[in-house]
């Protein structure tokens, strides 16, 4: 009897296995490129469908070989390992086990130019509808408004703390970061107030709910040696200062935050260490003590390098700006508007 019983209980166990659905993902988890053919990590972007690489000269002539980490049971178009050359846009279809989804990545291959940014052209995110500035068509910057999307606000660009103004210098387009109100979820989990932050980069989504500050991955490839960080603004601080709680701040008035960060890469710096990381060489921040300004101001402020940190082989530069300084700790008034344009980096 107990032969049967334990004969009945492993064919029930192989009808659950064999029960189990198929996966329905389809993503690419990681997209590996040999370390010798690339300035800086990849980037996968999830909610844009879009795969950041950024090679050296003699790769993108060559074409790669990248190896796919996929969702369990996925298949890809081309094949992980296949060569694939630019000479035309190249795409990645995921056909998830189930065989019900399928995932178009588009892979694009960044390289910057001139570093002058004028935020003249503009896209959205086609789920959470929060805008991005586009560089050559291709995304560089990032913002704080991925994270604020899992919050729940509604899917349209004024919803969001940063997104794109006409009230950019001489009447174009510009930067618009907003100190904005939290709302129903964010107060559940502590935080009153969402800055409007901006930054050269790649927000990481799944950091975002986990380690906030970590989802803000600073950076992109940098080939000079920076000498100033120019550019204009305007700025008017919200009327009330309030700490973390939500709690208004006697005597205390905003201010914005505006800086640029050169360091060591491949590895991009985040939230947790853009100011304290030993990786750093050199940076350049823009004063901050005038809190109202009328009208653009121009600023040109020199890179000022740490004593006894060298340049390696793969360095990088952030601009990192935010509407409300303490930010970071959901600090600062809402209502505080920072408005950036034409920032460049200009070497020696």
């Amino acid at each position: 009897m107990r032969k049967i019983v334990y004969l009945f209980l492993m064919l029930f166990m192989v009808s659950c296995i064999g029960d189990e659905p198929l996966n329905p993902e389809a993503d690419v988890e990681e997209f590996t490129i040999d370390p010798q053919l690339v300035t800086s990590k990849t980037v996968i972007d999830q909610a844009n469908s879009k795969i950041l690489i950024y090679l050296k000269p003699e790769a993108y002539q060559n074409g790669i070989s990248p190896i796919l980490k996929l969702s369990k049971g996925a298949t890809s178009s081309p094949a992980s390992g296949s060569l694939i050359k630019f000479d035309q846009p190249v795409f990645y279809t995921i056909s998830s086990e189930s065989g019900a989804n399928q995932k178009r990545y588009e892979i694009e291959v960044v390289e910057i130019g001139t570093w002058t940014f004028n935020f003249e052209t503009w896209s959205a995110n086609k789920e959470s509808g929060y805008e991005f500035p586009l560089d050559n068509n291709i995304q560089i910057w990032s913002s704080g408004n991925p994270g604020v999307a899992l919050s729940g606000v509604p899917p349209q660009a004024d919803a969001y703390p940063t997104r794109s103004t006409t009230d950019g210098l001489n009447g174009t387009k510009g930067a618009q970061l907003t100190t904005i109100p939290g709302n129903e979820l964010s107060e559940f989990l502590g935080i009153k107030l969402f800055p409007g932050s901006f930054f050269l980069g790649d927000f990481n989504s799944e950091q975002a709910l986990a380690n906030p500050l970590a989802a803000t991955e600073f950076g992109q490839p940098y080939f000079d040696t920076p000498d100033k960080f120019t550019g204009y603004y305007t700025y008017k601080p919200g009327a009330t200062f309030q700490d973390q709680a939500g709690n208004p701040v006697s005597g205390a008035t905003d201010r914005f935050s505006l800086y640029a960060v050169m360091f060591n890469g491949p590895e991009r710096l985040n939230g947790t260490n853009i100011n304290t990381s030993d990786k750093i060489i050199a940076r350049a921040e823009v004063p901050n003590d005038v809190p109202n300004t009328t009208g653009f101001k121009r600023f040109e402020v020199p890179f000022t390098f740490i004593p006894g940190r060298t340049a390696g082989n793969n360095v990088m530069v952030a601009i990192v700006a935010s509407s409300s300084y303490q930010g970071d700790t959901y600090r600062g008034a809402i209502g505080s508007r920072l408005v950036v344009d034409s920032l460049r980096i200009i070497a020696k």
